[in-house]
């Protein structure tokens, strides 16, 4: 018997994030900004901070009396609202970015409010932009093939589809067959069938990814069968399968086949790079003093930066040193691999032009 699970997920869509800028003195200023999928939300949950004044136009409740006779009564109408945020949250199950703070300009000032941000969702921000700000947002609306690439991975009996984000690997489907690595010739047809069945939609680049050659016996019996997705797909051999093969297929390089310019692909080399100088004492430096120390000497070339830490002083005192010597920031995001690998490492690690004496 085949099970399958799934989790909901936004449409697919080639669209990008759209950004208009105003006049930036300083680079303090206004920018328009209009999310067009769930990766651009996730950027603007790290562009936005408190402090910041976010207009939108949002539903307000508002107090009406239609008679005498009949009770006041609450209904939501649109306003447009300039809110001084003091808290950003994401879901990405929701598909939302929910920005809170008090009223500055519009209706109900001093009183607080939540203005929900989906994607299609125009809003304009206000507040002074960092140069890695403005990075991100070039890098969001260049990032036209995210949100397309899919990676399959599978073996005898368990296969799991994956939509490549830029924040991560995001689970799409899992599919098992219950006769394992036991099932016959029969049960496997039935196993591919159901696969071939959900990469039957997908428009954009396929990787099918894992160990041995089921991969390939899955590959030639899609081409059989006409497949679309298969014709557009590559095959890469990997250990494992699962959210595992997504770290070995980006660690291979074979999303540099697909793109030229990709961040996750970055993110694994450089953390590769920060744990291989680790393990040889070469020339890297690690958590908040070493990587302050490094900066001080003038010694740093590029500063890895958890994006869960860019709202700390401390790490935005770094930052700003740090660009002032024209190192690179990088900012991984958490929600990845080499992410969490180096929350471990502290949050912040940076690639030395020298090696220090400890």
């Amino acid at each position: 018997m085949l099970r399958h699970s799934y989790r909901p997920v936004v449409p697919i869509s080639w669209d990008t994030m759209k950004a208009e800028y105003g006049e930036l003195k300083d680079r303090y200023g206004e920018i328009r900004l209009f999310p067009e999928s769930i990766d651009d939300l996730w950027h603007l949950q790290h562009l936005i901070g408190a402090g910041d004044l976010v207009f939108a136009t949002t539903f307000r409740s508002v107090d009406t009396a239609s008679d005498k006779i009949r009770p006041e009564k609450t209904e939501k109408r649109p306003v447009r609202l300039g809110v001084r945020i003091d808290r950003v949250e994401f879901s990405e199950h929701g598909v939302r970015l929910r920005l809170t703070g008090i009223i500055e300009h519009g209706v109900d000032t001093g009183a607080y409010h939540t203005i929900n941000t989906e994607t299609g969702f125009e809003i304009s921000v206000i507040k002074q932009w960092r140069p890695i700000d403005l990075e991100r947002i070039e890098r969001a609306v260049k990032a036209s093939v995210y949100g397309v690439i899919h990676i399959l991975t599978i073996e005898e009996g368990e296969a799991e589809l994956f939509r490549l984000r830029q924040y991560g690997p995001e689970s799409v489907i899992s599919i098992m067959s219950g006769s394992g690595k036991g099932s016959d010739t029969d049960s496997r047809a039935a196993f591919f069938g159901q696969i071939l069945t959900v990469i039957a939609d997908i428009s954009g680049p396929l990787i099918i990814a894992g160990p041995g050659f089921i991969k390939d016996d899955f590959l030639q019996f899609a081409r059989n069968r006409s497949s679309r997705s298969a014709d557009r797909a590559i095959v890469v051999e990997t250990r494992r399968i699962g959210r595992g093969a997504v770290q070995d297929v980006i660690g291979k390089g074979a999303l540099d086949k697909l793109i030229d310019d990709i961040q996750l692909f970055r993110e694994v080399k450089m953390m590769d790079d920060v744990l291989l100088r680790i393990s040889q004492d070469g020339a890297v430096a690690y958590g908040v003093h070493e990587v302050t120390e490094a900066v001080d000497l003038g010694a740093v070339e590029q500063v890895l930066i958890a994006d869960t830490l860019l709202r700390d002083e401390t790490i935005t005192r770094i930052i700003e040193k740090a660009e002032a010597m024209r190192a690179t920031i990088v900012i991984l995001s958490s929600a990845f691999e080499p992410g969490e690998r180096l929350i471990a490492l502290g949050g912040i690690a940076a690639l030395l032009r020298y090696r220090l004496v400890k």
